[in-house]
């Protein structure tokens, strides 16, 4: 399973094909065929997005039988999620001091 590589990540879910795989597999896991079967992309473009993901470390693949069936990367998932916290808590943190700033202003 590869490793998450947090900037490869978050640009390859700027791509809506994508972005639209990776909610595909966050419903169950599938094969190319049954993702370019729900998508308006080729199976072609369909490989060619998830050895995107990939690499990112966002998606994961098994062989079953002729098949390789394509999952999400439980690890990958949970490295955005870390990084989205971080950026929210942030956020939060700097509103504070603004409000907080101000109500000392005001005193």
């Amino acid at each position: 399973m590869a490793a998450f590589k947090a900037h490869q990540g978050w640009e390859a879910l700027g791509d809506p094909s994508r972005f639209a795989i990776v909610q595909c597999l966050a419903e169950r896991p599938r094969a190319v065929g049954d993702l370019a079967d729900e998508l308006p992309i080729s199976r072609q473009a369909v490989s060619q997005h998830l050895r995107v993901l990939k690499d990112a470390g966002l998606v994961a693949a098994q062989a079953v039988g002729t098949r390789r069936i394509y999952r999400l990367n439980p690890a990958g998932v949970a490295a955005l999620k870390d990084q989205l916290d971080t950026f929210w808590r942030r956020a939060l943190d700097g509103y504070q001091n603004v409000i907080e700033d101000k109500t000392e202003e005001g005193s």
